[in-house]
């Protein structure tokens, strides 16, 4: 429950803890049906190397072995896509993402791809999994966790649907640092994102919200903090492509 007062980040502003999930709502059914397209140009197609980086981590069985993986904020499916691919026959995904927006591009992706029987698509929230404890092998969320309104519980909801010996990863924006490359990535993200944005959806404010929430996300070592008081263990990250992005992992031991 919140507390009377409580506040979070949306973007640069500050907002009532409970008003923020409906704000992002807004945001992801604006965006829904070409964010996979704003991705693209946004990251100069970057963002399907950082992706496959992941699928390379997760290293799903490529056997008959039963293996579930859980993909949070995940509607259009395209982790779990690439992870069905890497994959072997007893691969299953569930994808679970609290915007039904989303999740209907996914939908109509999965059938497409000819995928329905290893891949579906369930709406819920990241704070509170409808799914029993120890439920799956693996848990991946990209792009999503610095969307969470309380990213501690969601941390926490990991682990729980976690069997022992399972993997948590993350892949989200992180904090450019290299000298000359800082400067660029700002003059992009805020110049040139936005008014992107508005010319391929319509919608320039989505995008400064987007911009502005990898800013407030906090740095790679107090996230990794974050998901190791969760619960779990050997957590560490890598950056890439000089700190836009890092690849965060843990294990439920």
């Amino acid at each position: 429950m919140d507390r009377p007062g409580e506040t979070t980040h949306f973007g640069f502003r500050d907002v009532p803890l409970g008003d923020k999930q409906t704000l992002v709502n807004g945001v992801f059914h604006s965006v829904a049906s070409r964010y996979d397209l704003m991705n693209d140009l946004m990251s100069a197609g970057l963002h399907r190397v950082w992706k496959d980086i992941m699928i390379t981590q997760l290293d799903p069985p490529r056997s008959d072995r039963p293996f579930a993986l859980l993909d949070v904020a995940g509607g259009t499916g395209d982790i779990a896509f690439r992870a069905a691919k890497a994959a072997g026959p007893g691969f299953r995904a569930t994808v679970c993402d609290i915007n039904p927006d989303m999740l209907a591009v996914g939908r109509e992706r999965a059938e497409k791809r000819h995928l329905e029987t290893q891949v579906s698509f369930v709406e819920g929230n990241a704070e509170a999994l409808a799914f029993p404890d120890h439920s799956f092998d693996a848990y991946t969320i990209a792009f999503g966790i610095r969307n969470v309104p309380r990213i501690d519980l969601a941390l926490r909801e990991a682990y729980r649907v976690l069997r022992p010996g399972s993997r948590f990863l993350c892949l989200e924006f992180s904090t450019v640092e290299m000298p000359g490359l800082d400067r660029l990535y700002d003059l992009f993200s805020f110049k040139v994102i936005p008014p992107l944005g508005r010319m391929v959806t319509g919608d320039a404010e989505s995008y400064q919200y987007l911009v502005e929430s990898i800013r407030k996300f906090p740095k790679p070592n107090a996230f990794a903090d974050m998901i190791r008081d969760a619960g779990f263990s050997r957590v560490g990250w890598q950056t890439l492509s000089g700190g836009i992005v890092a690849l965060h992992t843990g294990w439920r031991l």
